[in-house]
C-alpha cells in the first residue's frame, strides 16, 4: 500500500513501514532485562567530554546504574584517557567512592587510591601499590591483577566506553558511521559554559527518549514557553544505520518579547531567534535554510545531540529498570564576556530550562497511563519517524545473535 503524499517520510523511508508501534517494549521487565543484555551492555555509550579530564591525573568516575557498576575514566600522564570498572582487585571495594551520579578528582601522580587498604592503581589501571604485600602468597602476581578494563574510545571530544568484555568490539567510529561524519567538525570546545541539569523520572527510558525526538508536541506542551515559535514539521531527516537526524525549524511568524528581543541581540544563546551557519558542518543544514533553528541527532541507544549557531545540547537517557530512567540534559554557549551577556545567556537559559520541564513533566503520566493495559499500541504520525526509526534499529539489536 503506497504511503499518502502528505507523508513524505513514510515515501523516503518505506521500509519502516506506516503501522503502530507496541507498548511492550515501554512496559515490560522482561523486555527491559533483555535491552540491558543486548543492547547497552554491547554499545558504545557518552559518558563524559574531554575537557572535564583535560589534564594528566585528572579522573571522573561515571555510575552506570543499568550494568551495577562505575567506570573511572583517567587521564594518563601520556594524555590518553582510559577507561576501568571502579571495582578493586582485592576485596571487590570501590576504589573512588562516588558523590553523585559523576563525580571529578585529580592525582598529580595519576593514579587512584582504594581507600579500604590502600591499594593503588595507575592510569594504565596497574598496580602500583600493595601495603604488606609480601603477607600475599607466592601466586599473586600484581601485573595480572590491575583494574578491569572498559573499551574506551574519543569522537570529537565526546568521551565513549562500550562494556562488553570481548575483545572484537565494533570501533567506535564504524559504530557511529554515518553520524560521526555528519557531526564531525563542530567546535563543540569552544562552547564551554554549560547549563546542566538530571533527574529520576518513573517512566521506562525510551518514553522520556521519545518525548524530545519530535516537534509535534511543540505547539501544545511548549505553548507557555516557546508560543507558535517552532514549526511541527522535521526536514532534512536523515538515517545511519541505527542513529538518526533532522532539521528543527522555526515558524518565522512568531515576535519575540521585548526581553527576548533584547538577550538575543546581546548574546546567542537561545534557540528561539534566527541564526547564522559559520560553525556548522557543510552536511548539517545543507540547504542553508533562513529558518532552521537546530539539529536534532539521535546517537544509538540513549543520547540526543543538538547542534545550532552558537550553541549545543545534549539530552541522555540513562535506564535504571523497566520504569525508571536517569534524565540528563546539557546545554552549551560561548562564555559571556560581559555581564550584559552573562544576563542574556541566562535569560535564554531559564526559558529553556521551563520548556524542559514542560517535556518531562508528561513522561511520568505516560507510563502510568501505558501500564494499565488500555492500550496495546501506538500510532505515529509521519513526523515522528526518527521514534519509528527508533524502536526498527531497537528490535534488530533486540535479535541480533
Amino acid at each position: 500500500m503506497n504511503a499518502p503524499n502528505d507523508l513524505k517520510w513514510a515515501a523516503k523511508y518505506p521500509d519502516l513501514g506506516t503501522g503502530p508501534i507496541p507498548v511492550e517494549p515501554c512496559i515490560s521487565p522482561e523486555f527491559y532485562e533483555q535491552e540491558r543484555q543486548k543492547v547497552f551492555l554491547k554499545s558504545w555509550l557518552k559518558v563524559g567530554r574531554v575537557e572535564e579530564i583535560a589534564k594528566p591525573g585528572d579522573y571522573k568516575v561515571k555510575k552506570l546504574a543499568f550494568a551495577k557498576t562505575s567506570v573511572i575514566l583517567m587521564r594518563g600522564k601520556d594524555g590518553q584517557i582510559r577507561g576501568f570498572h571502579n571495582t578493586c582487585s582485592h576485596r571487590g571495594n570501590k576504589v573512588v567512592v562516588e558523590t553523585g551520579e559523576e563525580t571529578f578528582g585529580r592525582n598529580k601522580a595519576a593514579v587512584v587510591t582504594c581507600r579500604f587498604h590502600g591499594w593503588v592503581y595507575n592510569a594504565h589501571g596497574s598496580i602500583v601499590q600493595v601495603p604488606e604485600e609480601n603477607k600475599f602468597s607466592a601466586d599473586f602476581d600484581k601485573a595480572r591483577n590491575g583494574l578491569t578494563p572498559v573499551h574506551t574510545d574519543v569522537w570529537e571530544g565526546f568521551i565513549f566506553v562500550n562494556l562488553d568484555p570481548s575483545e572484537n568490539v565494533t570501533p567506535l567510529a564504524e559504530f557511529l558511521g554515518g553520524i560521526g561524519t555528519h557531526l564531525a567538525g563542530f567546535p563543540y570546545d569552544e562552547l564551554s559554559q554549560c547549563f546542566s541539569y538530571h533527574t529520576y523520572l518513573d517512566c521506562n527510558w525510551k518514553v522520556a527518549h521519545d518525548a524530545f525526538a519530535e516537534a509535534y508536541h511543540v505547539a501544545t506542551i511548549h505553548a507557555g514557553s516557546f508560543p507558535n515559535v517552532f514549526s511541527s514539521g522535521l526536514q532534512n531527516v536523515e538515517l545511519f544505520g541505527p542513529h538518526r537526524t533532522t532539521a528543527i525549524c522555526l515558524s518565522l511568524n512568531a515576535e519575540p518579547t521585548p526581553v527576548a528581543k533584547i538577550a538575543n541581540a546581546l548574546a546567542t544563546g537561545s534557540l528561539v531567534a534566527q541564526r547564522g551557519a559559520s560553525m556548522l558542518p557543510p552536511t548539517v543544514n545543507p540547504d542553508r535554510r533562513d529558518d532552521f533553528s537546530f539539529e536534532l541527532s539521535v546517537l544509538f541507544p540513549n543520547l540526543l545531540l543538538h547542534v545550532s549557531e552558537g550553541i549545543w545540547f545534549t539530552h541522555q537517557f540513562w535506564p535504571i529498570a523497566h520504569n525508571k530512567t536517569l534524565w540528563e540534559g546539557k546545554y552549551y554557549v560561548r562564555p559571556a564576556k560581559t555581564n550584559s551577556q552573562r544576563w542574556a545567556l541566562e535569560h535564554a537559559q531559564c526559558l529553556q530550562r521551563n520548556a524542559w520541564l514542560e517535556d518531562t513533566a508528561t513522561m511520568e503520566d505516560t507510563q502510568t497511563a501505558l501500564e494499565s493495559g488500555a492500550k496495546q499500541w501506538m500510532y505515529l504520525q509521519d513526523d515522528e519517524i526518527l521514534i519509528r526509526h527508533g524502536y526498527h534499529a531497537l528490535e534488530a539489536y533486540m535479535h541480533a545473535k
